[in-house]
């Protein structure tokens, strides 16, 4: 019985699931935001670089004067001649004598920031055009020098709208991509390497029954945070097995020691030579006795896997058996019990006597509750064995006790103990059978149902031997 509504939300998987996937977020999160800082450090928004590249690559002559630059790899100078009208730069000493420039800072206007230098930003305008610029002061060769380096804002546009901010865009796209495929992947191959343990013990617990108790559930691979609940559990299993033993040990034996008693009163009941009516009454009530103890001992043996023997079985067979047993009964209470056979051999891979008692106590149960002089029918196909009287049937709030132990319905003619559907209940169990019932409208109709597959394996058996 559940002790509370399972919600989806509270899933091991998902909850794992929902961490890789906001590892996998905060990670694209990242990546923008270091997009967004190398987009504040793209070329011309911080023309400090320029300067500082210039300053490191100035050559001087012998008198310490400026006369050019050194090529380099990392900041090729060509760009300022092939874009003279977009890039220029200067060099200048403190008193603004100019000592390099480039061709496109022939063009600068006179404004005080250049003419009289100082260390800072500047910007102008040349035919409608903005130039932002910006004037650093380095100590080379032990002299003060401003180097002055200027960029339109149509360069600088291009070089961020046109090739910058497309290439880190892609660049983020693609990683983020790749990053949710490495970690869903990841994350696949962690929820099933870690909860292979857990679907194994689940799977193992799903198939305990009062049969299987002693089964235990695997604990190999289980993760350190879940084996205290598995062995927990596996010590509940051993408990259970115990008991369940313990009260069918009991129930044996309670029922083998009342057979002799019983059968020793009936003896001394038969020879009581006076008061016929109270030597019939008391017959009646130790056949009472007798049946439920009979019954009980069934049930022990019922209820018992070690006790079956599977073997393929003629079902016909075994229904006329169960018939013959029978045919004194049906005639007592005039009620015609009719077999039909749909196949010509219907083999079943069960215990031959507990078959017989399954199909001898359906019959009985139909036949104690059929109207005098009418028909019990039975029909056997491959996969089914249905039994139908015409009686009155069974309540439908009822019908969920039909095969409770010591249930008895109210129109049964005998005073039987209510342990035979029981009984017939534990045999299809043990055999992976169902057994169900319904009301036929007249009547009761009960049926018994085996799996397709394993009837077909072992009538081709059967065939082939």
């Amino acid at each position: 019985m559940p002790f509370g509504k399972i919600s989806r939300f509270n899933s091991l998987s998902l909850k794992i699931l929902l961490a890789f996937i906001t590892g996998v977020l905060l990670s694209i999160a990242l990546l923008i935001l270091f997009g967004m800082v190398v987009n504040e450090r793209l070329p011309g928004m911080h023309l400090t670089d320029y300067t500082r590249a210039l300053a490191r690559q100035l050559q001087f002559d012998t008198h310490g004067q400026p006369i050019g630059f050194r090529e380099g790899t990392d900041y090729p100078l060509w760009i300022y001649s092939s874009f003279k009208e977009e890039l220029a730069y200067r060099v200048v000493d403190t008193d603004g004598k100019v000592a390099l420039m480039s061709p496109g800072a022939q063009r600068w206007p006179l404004i005080p920031q250049l003419n009289a230098p100082v260390a800072g930003n500047f910007k102008f305008q040349l035919q409608g055009m903005d130039y932002r610029g910006i004037s650093n002061l380095y100590l080379i060769e032990g002299k003060r020098w401003f180097i002055q380096v200027s960029a339109s804002s149509r360069i600088v546009d291009f070089l961020h709208h046109g090739f910058a901010l497309p290439f880190i865009r892609f660049g983020i796209e693609l990683f983020s991509l790749v990053l949710f495929v490495v970690f869903g992947l990841c994350a696949w191959v962690t929820l099933a390497w870690s909860l292979r343990p857990l679907r194994q013990a689940s799977a193992g617990a799903a198939t305990i029954s009062p049969r299987s108790l002693h089964a235990r559930l695997p604990t190999a691979g289980v993760p350190m945070e879940i084996f205290p609940l598995i062995d927990s559990f596996n010590q509940a299993l051993a408990r259970l097995e115990t008991g369940f033993r313990n009260q069918q040990d009991f129930l044996a034996k309670a029922a083998h020691e009342l057979k002799t008693p019983l059968t020793l009163i009936r003896a001394e009941v038969e020879l009581m030579s006076d008061c016929a009516e109270v030597r019939e009454l008391l017959l009646a009530r130790v056949e009472h006795l007798s049946r439920q103890v009979q019954q009980l001992l069934i049930l022990a043996e019922a209820s018992e896997p070690l006790s079956y023997q599977f073997a393929p079985v003629d079902v016909a067979d075994v229904a006329r058996d169960s018939a013959r047993f029978l045919q004194r009964i049906a005639e007592e209470t005039r009620v015609n019990l009719t077999l039909t056979f749909r196949n010509a051999t219907v083999v079943w891979n069960a215990d031959r006597g507990a078959l017989f008692t399954l199909l001898k106590n359906l019959m009985e149960n139909a036949i104690q509750h059929a109207p005098t002089g009418s028909d019990v029918q039975v029909e056997i196909n491959t996969q089914t064995i249905t039994l139908r009287d015409r009686g009155p049937g069974v309540a439908r709030d009822e019908l969920p006790l039909l095969f409770t132990r010591f249930w008895r319905g109210a129109h049964r003619r005998d005073s039987g103990a209510g342990l035979g559907l029981a009984i017939c209940q534990e045999i299809a169990v043990a055999h992976g059978w169902t057994l169900t019932a319904e009301n036929a409208r007249p009547g009761l109709r009960l049926r018994l149902c085996v799996m397709g597959e394993r009837v077909s394996l072992f009538a081709s058996r059967i065939r082939r031997a």
